[in-house]
C-alpha cells in the first residue's frame, strides 16, 4: 500500500481541496499519513497570498524534501500557479499541478506515477479522522471576478466557478454518514456562489438546511458586499452557526478606494449592526491589512476606531507586502517596514483586548461544543469551539473522544485569557 502525505498552507479553500484529494486517494487504496510520518508521495497545496506565505510554502517544500528524500513530491496551489517555471526547475519537485488542473489532481498523480486510480475500498469511509480533523471543509466555489488591487489570489485562481447544489449536498450526506457533524462551506469568493450558474449563496444555504440533517453548518470568509437582507433569516435555523468572517481590510474609506474594495466603512458598520440585531450571540472576525500604500497616520487611527467599534472576536493581521503583478505594488507612498511593524503591534494589543471582552461576555452561558481534540497542556481536558467559534477547554473529559457534541457550561477564561474554560452540564 502506498503511503501519501497531504499538506496545505493558507486559506480554508486549500484545506477543503486537500480533504477532497485525501478522500479520493483513500478510496483508491492509499494510506493517508501524518505530516511527520514517512511517505512515498507528498502532495503540498501551496499559498502565495503574501510574501510570508510564499516563504512558508518554500520552507515546507524544503523541509519535506530534506525529511523524505526518496518520496515523490507533487506541488500544487497558488505558488505552483504563479511561479510554475521556477518551481518546476527546483530539485526534488517531481510533478507540478496548477490551480486550474486541481480537479484532476488525483487522476493526474495516479497516471504520472502509474498508480492505481480506481476505487478499491468498499466502505467508502472518510480519512478525515485519520488526519485528526473533525470539521470538514467543502469547496462550494472557486475564483473571483473582483480585482482588489492588493490581491494576487484572483490571478492564481481565475474566474468564478460554482459547484452544483446536488454535488454539495451529496458530499455533506456522505460525510455525515461516516460521522462528520460539522461542515464548512468555503470558496475564494464564497458570497459570489452561483454567479456563473444563476444561483446564489442564500438559496444554497437554505437548500442545504432543508434537505440535509447535518447538525452544524458554518460559512467561510464572506466579502461584506455580498450579503442581501434576506441572508440573515437563514440563522433562524440554529444549525447554521452564528459566526461570520467579514474582511474589513481598513477602516479608512480613502484606503479602501485604493484597494478597490466595494464596501465603505459606514456600510460595513451597518452590516455589523444588522447582523447583531438579528442573530443573538453573533461573533464576527475580520482581516486587516496594515501599511497599505499611502496609509496615513489619520487613516490608521480610523482603522483602530472602526475595529474597536465592530468588537471583533478575532482579527487576522497582515502587514502589507507588494505582490508583483498587482496594481497595489505599483502605487506610490509605500509604507516602511518600521511603521508597519509599529502599527501591527498596536493592532495586536487592541485585538487581544477585544477578544478577551468577547470571551468574557460568554461566561455563564450553556453551549454545545464539538470536541476536536485533547488539550496539549492537560491530559484530562478536551478542546473544541462554541457555536460562535470561540475556543473552549473542557475539564475532566479524559474519557471522551473527539467528534462528540456535548453540552458545556462556560465558567471562566483560561490563565492566558485566550480561551474559555467549561464544564459538562
Amino acid at each position: 500500500m502506498k503511503r501519501i502525505k497531504l499538506l496545505a498552507l493558507g486559506c480554508r479553500l486549500n484545506e477543503a481541496e486537500l480533504e477532497s484529494w485525501a478522500d479520493a486517494f483513500y478510496q483508491c487504496g492509499f494510506e493517508i499519513v501524518s505530516e511527520n510520518a514517512p511517505a512515498d508521495l507528498i502532495v503540498i497545496n501551496t499559498c502565495a497570498v503574501t510574501a510570508q506565505a510564499v516563504r512558508k510554502s518554500r520552507q515546507l517544500l524544503r523541509r519535506q524534501q530534506r525529511n523524505n528524500p526518496n518520496a515523490q513530491l507533487i506541488v500544487s496551489g497558488c505558488l505552483a500557479t504563479l511561479e510554475a517555471t521556477a518551481l518546476a526547475q527546483e530539485r526534488g519537485v517531481n510533478l507540478l499541478i496548477k490551480n486550474h488542473e486541481k480537479d484532476q489532481l488525483v487522476e493526474t498523480v495516479s497516471s504520472h506515477f502509474s498508480l492505481n486510480k480506481k476505487p478499491i475500498r468498499e466502505d467508502f469511509s472518510t480519512p478525515l479522522f485519520a488526519r485528526n480533523r473533525q470539521r470538514a471543509f467543502i469547496k462550494a466555489q472557486d475564483g473571483c471576478r473582483f480585482q482588489c488591487t492588493f490581491c494576487i489570489t484572483t490571478q492564481a485562481r481565475g474566474e468564478e466557478r460554482s459547484r452544483s447544489r446536488t454535488e454539495i449536498v451529496n458530499i455533506i450526506n456522505r460525510l455525515q454518514q461516516f460521522g462528520i457533524q460539522e461542515v464548512v462551506l468555503t470558496g475564494v469568493q464564497l458570497g459570489g456562489y452561483g454567479s456563473d450558474c444563476g444561483d446564489n449563496l442564500t438559496e444554497l444555504v437554505a437548500h442545504v438546511l432543508a434537505v440535509t440533517t447535518i447538525p452544524r453548518l458554518r460559512l467561510g470568509s464572506l466579502e461584506p458586499w455580498d450579503l442581501p437582507i434576506d441572508f440573515w433569516r437563514l440563522f433562524s435555523d440554529s444549525r447554521l452557526l452564528p459566526h461570520l468572517h467579514l474582511p474589513l481590510q481598513s477602516g479608512s474609506d480613502a484606503v479602501l478606494r485604493r484597494m478597490a474594495r466595494r464596501c465603505k466603512v459606514q456600510e460595513f458598520m451597518q452590516l455589523v449592526k444588522t447582523g447583531r440585531a438579528q442573530i443573538p450571540n453573533l461573533n464576527l472576525s475580520t482581516d486587516i491589512i496594515v501599511g497599505f500604500p499611502g496609509e496615513t497616520a489619520n487613516d490608521w487611527q480610523k482603522t483602530l476606531h472602526a475595529v474597536e467599534a465592530a468588537q471583533f472576536g478575532h482579527i487576522h493581521i497582515f502587514n502589507y507586502s507588494p505582490r508583483i503583478g498587482t496594481l497595489a505594488a505599483t502605487l506610490p507612498n509605500q509604507i516602511g517596514t518600521a511603521i508597519k511593524y509599529q502599527r501591527s503591534e498596536e493592532l495586536k494589543i487592541l485585538a487581544q483586548k477585544l477578544k478577551r471582552k468577547v470571551l468574557t461576555d460568554q461566561i455563564g452561558q450553556q453551549v454545545t461544543v464539538l470536541i476536536e481534540g485533547a488539550d496539549t497542556t492537560s491530559p484530562i481536558e478536551r478542546f473544541g469551539y462554541t457555536p460562535n467559534y470561540l475556543p473552549v477547554h473542557i475539564k475532566h473529559l479524559n474519557a471522551v473522544g473527539e467528534n462528540r457534541l456535548i453540552e458545556v457550561q462556560l465558567t471562566e477564561l483560561t490563565a492566558d485569557g485566550d480561551a474559555l474554560l467549561g464544564i459538562t452540564v
